[in-house]
C-alpha cells in the first residue's frame, strides 16, 4: 500500500459566528482542498467559558462546530495563510499525517 504525508487542520467555530459558509466556499472553490467536513458539536466551550449546548428547551443556532480538512503540507500551509486573516487566533489547529495514496 502506497501512503503520502499530508497536514490535516481542524478549524474550532460556532454557528453564531456565520463564517462555515465562506470557509466551505474558499476552501472548495478557492483553494481545492481535499476531505473537507463539517462537523456539529452538542456542547462545548472556548476561552470565553460559554457554554453552547443543545438542549430541548434552547433552540439557538449557536453550537460549536469544526471544519476539517487535509491536504498536501505545502498547500494547507499557503491556505492557512489565508486562513488566519478570517479564523480568529487560537481557533485553527494542523499536524502532520498519512494517509494511503491507493496501489
Amino acid at each position: 500500500m502506497n501512503t503520502m504525508q499530508v497536514t490535516m487542520v481542524r478549524i474550532y467555530l460556532t454557528e453564531g459566528q456565520h463564517q462555515v459558509q465562506e470557509l466551505m466556499r474558499i476552501l472548495h472553490d478557492d483553494e481545492k482542498v481535499r476531505g473537507v467536513t463539517a462537523f456539529r458539536g452538542i456542547s462545548g466551550f472556548g476561552q470565553s467559558g460559554k457554554m453552547h449546548s443543545s438542549t430541548l428547551l434552547d433552540m439557538s443556532l449557536d453550537l460549536p462546530l469544526v471544519l476539517e480538512f487535509f491536504d498536501e503540507p505545502q498547500k494547507v500551509e499557503r491556505v492557512l495563510e489565508h486562513l488566519k486573516i478570517i479564523v480568529k487566533p487560537g481557533h485553527m489547529v494542523s499536524w502532520p499525517a498519512t494517509i494511503n495514496a491507493g496501489e
